[in-house]
């Protein structure tokens, strides 16, 4: 056979032994329950940016900001109204290759937003 109808052949068996993709450095769980008991769950990768958190990009960058630890985030200075409707904010997963395991209480959805620099925003 000659070398010329070896190259197509030698070249497919290369493609398929390249490495796989890095995988992202953070991937999370979000999710938020409300005083009624509903659950709203997200997915966060970050570097680079995925899942389906509506805001990855500035969740992201809040979350690198602190180096992913949800207590570090910082407060935003937003407007949310005066109703006490307890939400609990959860993540899970990992960072940079640390576990992450965070459970906190907010006054209400928009605390969680506001409070989690977007990281809860969903």
């Amino acid at each position: 056979m000659p070398l010329s109808a070896l190259l197509p052949v030698a070249a497919s068996v290369l493609t398929l032994a390249a490495p796989p993709a890095h995988p992202p450095a953070a991937s999370l769980l979000l999710g938020l329950q409300d005083s009624t008991g509903r659950i709203t769950t997200v997915t966060l990768d970050c570097h680079p940016a995925g899942g389906d958190h509506p805001g990855k990009a500035r969740a992201c960058a809040s979350l690198t900001t602190v180096d992913g630890d949800f207590d570090r985030l910082p407060a935003e200075a937003t407007v949310c109204p005066m109703i006490y409707s307890p939400t609990t904010a959860t993540a899970k997963g990992h960072w940079r290759g640390k576990p992450v395991v965070y459970t906190h209480t907010y006054g209400n959805k928009c605390a969680a937003a506001a409070e989690s620099a977007g990281v809860f925003d969903f």
